[in-house]
């Protein structure tokens, strides 16, 4: 793996692990937190021997949003160059919310601001009991611009809403109930456990199938029940079906045997 400062990777049985290292700080974002991010997912992403991608953090915080010296900075610059940081921005949410394969946010901490945008592009979270969350910019006079996509997607227009005027607090619960989070658990030690087992689940399926089916989600998502929609999902499980992986999940579903990717 690369030589980070900002951030740790490591790949352990098949699960590659991206951990924000920048706990005195909380993991608030800078340039050069959100360049390495954004490199070590792709990097993550072209690893053969990685199957599952961790988001996680070191310290009490996930993610505490936008580094203040870092704004303190930014308010000084040009137009040309807010649009610079934000389009980078941009690219690390856009880079994560596409990997081709899984990934799992591992939410041990208070997120705030671009910290919930993380958690909502990641395909499946799971937090601890007292970690925190908000969507905190129009205290700082600003909007959620680049995360309002995923955050949308997330928790729909109705809470967004809310928790996007108010930049409220709320709970690990009420993240849950909401549908940013998918699980909670008490501690960290549960934590490990919960994703321990998510992880089980999404080693045990076909790679490239889950691949397809993330890109089959970007492109159905939203659209309208017609011809075109149908048209486009029989050509895509057309597509799978015929397959090498998908040849060799059937053949081995009806021969009763582990398919060639449980094999090692």
């Amino acid at each position: 793996m690369s030589d980070y400062q900002a951030i740790v990777t490591e790949v352990d049985a098949g699960v590659g692990i991206l951990t924000l290292n920048k706990a005195r700080r909380h993991n608030a974002f800078d340039a050069q937190l959100i360049a390495e991010i954004t490199a070590g997912l792709r990097e993550l992403d072209a690893d053969a021997d990685v199957r599952v991608v961790v988001l996680s953090s070191t310290g009490k915080s996930f993610c505490a949003g936008a580094d203040l010296t870092w704004m303190r900075a930014a308010a000084g610059y040009s137009e040309e160059e807010n649009l610079r940081d934000a389009n980078r921005l941009a690219e690390l949410l856009s880079t994560l919310n596409e990997l081709s394969k899984p990934t799992i946010a591992r939410v041990q901490g208070p997120a705030y601001g671009g910290g919930v945008g993380l958690i909502a592009a990641c395909d499946i979270a799971v937090g601890t009991y007292d970690a925190v969350f908000s969507l905190s910019e129009v205290k700082l006079g600003i909007i959620p611009a680049l995360i309002s996509p995923y955050v949308l997607a997330a928790i729909g227009e109705r809470y967004s809403r809310r928790y996007m005027l108010t930049a409220e607090r709320f709970s690990a619960a009420e993240a849950y109930r909401i549908g940013l989070l998918h699980e909670i658990v008490p501690g960290e030690e549960q934590l490990d456990e919960a994703i321990g087992e998510i992880v089980d689940s999404l080693l045990a399926n076909g790679p490239s199938a889950q691949a397809e089916c993330k890109a089959l989600l970007r492109v159905v998502v939203g659209q309208p029940i017609d011809e075109q929609t149908i048209a486009e999902t029989a050509q895509r499980i057309t597509r799978v079906r015929s397959s090498p992986e998908g040849q060799e999940g059937l053949a081995a579903f009806l021969e009763k045997r582990r398919p060639n990717w449980l094999l090692e």
